[in-house]
């Protein structure tokens, strides 16, 4: 059973709440907290620890994008060396393709670090069962401690409006604790303050990935490149206690409340906010310093209670979405018993979208830099690939969910990213393919690496991958068509969806049948046998380049008419592009072909599915619109088989999904969210032999644990109850047998719309629409195989005429 809210008055009721037993004793059983700045991974207990991190905190200078640009050209990249590579390629002779493309490689993006750890100490406590408690309604983490003569209580929260971590603690007798404030970087001193205490940070200019392997100095500090690496974090606190200074912090006695503060601040965030190079370069630590101390400050100076309203009441504003799969959302729910070794897989599946919803609100905000492979919260040097911005699908999957949710503020800091990507990857386009507009390619991090990464010996299937920046305006695109806002889409959107239409036009060329085609070609992160027998990746147009380039050039021309822009000679070289594209291929077996060649795959059994994201997340490929590739997408999956780690189930899910194969989403669903019992700080094989799971703390781990999987579940799951693509608004399209009652609320529709659907009895019982916008919507909504068009007012609601009728089975809609 479960704690119901009268047996936990500590927590508000109807909210959503997970429990643990005891406190964590590792980092993947820690509770994560954020706001987009400033993440946190509580520990707590008598011990608590603060696992802390600040979104702008990474290796690497805003200069070295460019500086290893210059190098790369400098090596003998350019347009020159890319005309070989593809005469090359036009000889089959694919391993001087290799050796040539080789020299486009630049070194690697940087790394996300962690800040440090807060630790605060109550001597002679004991915790109280449960232990820890995490509202995901209220982000708030609740505690209670057994103290010598009563109980203490903890709530700890980090306000996006205070821009603080703040630590609430209240006893009913006298308690002794110490707060203290250490980091794995380089320091520059520790500075106790009346009231509060200062630590200052020195992050690498330079680090080397992990799976580059042991390295004499694979983080490198140094001062003489023109940028200061600094960061400070700053403690404010508030007791009725006595104070006395330690060493490494303070220590308080004879409390009963004491309100601890902690915000950073740090060089690079100034950069990222757009300042001039003159005012990043020029700003002194001190200033730094004292960024951070002012804020701490001045939520010192206000009422917890008030500041705890105020968090409170910006977080519920934020996530529109509610999950209520089986009928049940609100209550406790124990991690471990009901969660991870529970049976009710409806329950599993509403908390889990839950929590996605609730990391990717407390991991991405507008004015912070894009939630990461990690989000923002990461305790090591050396995290999994840099915990950077891997573009060839994690990082897109991170996103995925924020239209579909109503996650306007956590969308924001992706755009701000992929226009800082366009800004450097315009001189990538320029001067190392010849080409207009801008590029992208693998990996990426704060500063908007643009290059290709691998240091000249990466593996071609992953570093060579001209695409990034087309799928990532894919995502901008859907932030558009969900959210309606024409004004976005003029202002910030289309400039960047231009810039990668115009560097797609410039990098097709014709093949002897004058279609036009990708060269050179991968499909991330998978290779095939080459003629002499080798595996290779390299090769001429695969079915996601070319899903990816026909996905953007048709909604550049939906964008030109949405604006009304008079640009004929730029809609006449899309169209013609368009007219001349090579088709996807379909293999004997009749699966995508996922090259363009019918080749034998190095790993049949690939993690990654870019031969199918036409069906998902674009809507190029459609069963109304290209049935036989939606069929040959179909057997894809079928031949790709069940999962293998945490992203790729989530996108498994969402496509089995958009196909309308409920039962199979469902099963995988099941996979997905079985407990991980190996070892979580191992790296597993990348080829999807050992399979993931869920952490303690129901992050979804490769292993190592990767955040995109947790923020992609809720937007496959959204996909089960609400599509509405290519025209139509499908209402319950993949429906599990076994989920017979249910409600999801505030699904996002595409053309601005919001929809609360209901069902019971495996009956669709109500379904209301919700126009945001301020003009009439008129859409078409598929029941039960029957449409009907409706008219939904500006800034009105319209429930859809359902009734009580059978829904589509998922034998049926295959």
């Amino acid at each position: 059973m479960s704690l119901s809210a009268a047996e936990n008055p500590s927590s508000a009721a109807g909210n959503l709440r997970l429990s643990w037993a005891a406190p964590a004793t590792r980092w993947e059983e820690a509770a994560p907290l954020g706001n987009g700045r400033i993440g946190a991974m509580a520990f707590g207990g008598a011990d608590a620890r603060y696992a802390l991190n600040d979104s702008t905190l990474w290796s690497g200078t805003p200069d070295g994008p460019a500086r290893a640009l210059s190098d790369v050209i400098a090596a003998g990249a350019g347009p020159a060396r890319l005309a070989e590579v593809r005469a090359a390629l036009d000889a089959d002779d694919v391993r001087r393709a290799e050796d040539l493309l080789m020299a486009f490689e630049g070194p690697y993006s940087q790394e996300y670090l962690p800040l440090g750890d807060l630790h605060v100490r109550i001597k002679d406590a004991e915790p109280d069962d449960p232990a820890r408690i995490l509202d995901l309604d209220d982000a708030v983490l609740l505690e209670t401690l057994r103290i010598p003569g009563g109980t203490l209580r903890r709530r700890s929260w980090v306000s996006a409006p205070a821009q603080v971590l703040v630590i609430e603690i209240e006893a009913d007798a006298e308690f002794t604790a110490s707060v203290a404030l250490t980091t794995p970087l380089h320091t520059d001193g520790l500075v106790v303050r009346d009231g509060g205490m200062t630590l200052g940070v020195v992050a690498p200019i330079d680090g080397a990935p992990l799976h580059e392997g042991p390295l004499q100095t694979p983080l490198r500090y140094a001062d003489d490149e023109g940028y200061d690496a600094f960061a400070a974090a700053s403690v404010a606190w508030r007791t009725d206690g006595r104070v006395e200074v330690t060493a490494d912090g303070v220590a308080v006695h004879g409390a009963r409340r004491l309100l601890i503060f902690l915000s950073s601040s740090s060089r690079a965030a100034s950069w990222w906010a757009g300042a001039s190079e003159e005012e990043w370069r020029n700003v002194s630590r001190e200033t730094i310093r004292n960024r951070a101390a002012e804020q701490a400050d001045a939520a010192a100076r206000r009422e917890a209670s008030t500041l705890f309203d105020e968090h409170v009441a910006d977080r519920r504003r934020l996530t529109r979405a509610r999950f209520a799969i089986g009928g049940r959302r609100e209550g406790t729910w124990d991690v471990e018993r009901d969660l991870l070794r529970g049976d009710d897989l409806a329950l599993k599946t509403t908390v889990i979208a839950e929590f996605g919803a609730y990391l990717l609100a407390s991991c991405s905000r507008a004015g912070s830099p894009a939630a990461n492979l990690q989000g923002i919260w990461n305790a090591e040097l050396r995290p999994a690939w840099s915990s950077n911005y891997t573009i060839n699908i994690n990082t897109e999957m991170n996103y995925w969910a924020a239209p579909v949710l109503g996650l306007d503020d956590s969308f924001e800091p992706l755009l701000a990213l992929v226009e800082k990507l366009a800004e450097n990857g315009a001189d990538v386009a320029r001067e190392l393919y010849g080409a207009r507009g801008w590029v992208a390619h693998h990996n990426s991090d704060v500063w908007g690496w643009a290059l290709p990464v691998g240091d000249g010996h990466g593996a071609p299937s992953w570093a060579i991958w001209m695409m990034g920046g087309v799928w990532l305006t894919h995502n901008l695109w859907d932030a558009y068509e969900f959210g309606g806002d024409r004004d976005l889409l003029r202002a910030r959107i289309w400039p960047v969806l231009r810039g990668a239409v115009e560097f797609t036009l410039d990098w097709l060329v014709p093949d002897a049948d004058g279609r036009l085609r990708t060269s050179p070609s991968t499909s991330p992160e998978n290779s095939f046998f080459a003629s002499d027998g080798e595996g290779t990746a390299i090769g001429l147009t695969s079915a996601s380049d070319l899903l990816l380039v026909q996905g953007l050039l048709e909604r550049a021309l939906q964008a030109i008419d949405a604006l009304d822009l008079d640009d004929p000679t730029l809609a006449a070289e899309i169209t013609s592009a368009l007219g001349a594209l090579a088709p996807v291929g379909i293999r004997a077996d009749g699966r995508i072909s996922e090259w363009s060649a019918d080749v034998v795959e190095v790993e049949p059994l690939h993690r990654h599915l870019t031969p199918a994201l036409g069906m998902y997340p674009l809507e190029v490929t459609t069963r109304e619109r290209t049935p036989e590739l939606f069929d040959a997408g179909i057997r894809l999956l079928d031949a790709r088989g069940p999962g293998a780690m945490g992203w790729s189930w989530a996108w498994k899910i969402a496509l089995r999904a958009r196909i309308g194969d409920g039962e199979t989403a469902a099963s995988l669903l099941d996979e997905a969210l079985t407990p991980f019992d190996g070892d979580a700080t191992r790296h597993g094989p990348v080829d999807g032999s050992e399979w993931g799971g869920l952490l303690p703390n129901l992050f979804s781990t490769h292993p190592p644990f990767q955040i995109d999987a947790n923020l992609g579940f809720p937007a496959a799951i959204a996909e089960m109850f609400v599509q509405s693509h290519g025209g139509v608004v499908r209402l319950l399209p993949a429906l599990p047998v076994a989920w017979t009652t249910g409600e999801v609320q505030g699904i996002g529709v595409r053309t601005g719309l919001v929809a609360d659907v209901a069902w019971s009895e495996g009956h669709l019982t109500e379904a209301i629409l919700h126009n945001r916008l301020a003009e009439d919507r008129t859409v078409d909504v598929e029941h039960d195989g029957h449409r009907v068009t409706l008219t939904v007012p500006a800034g009105g609601t319209l429930s859809v005429p359902v009734g009580a009728v059978s829904v589509i089975g998922a034998s049926d809609a295959r």
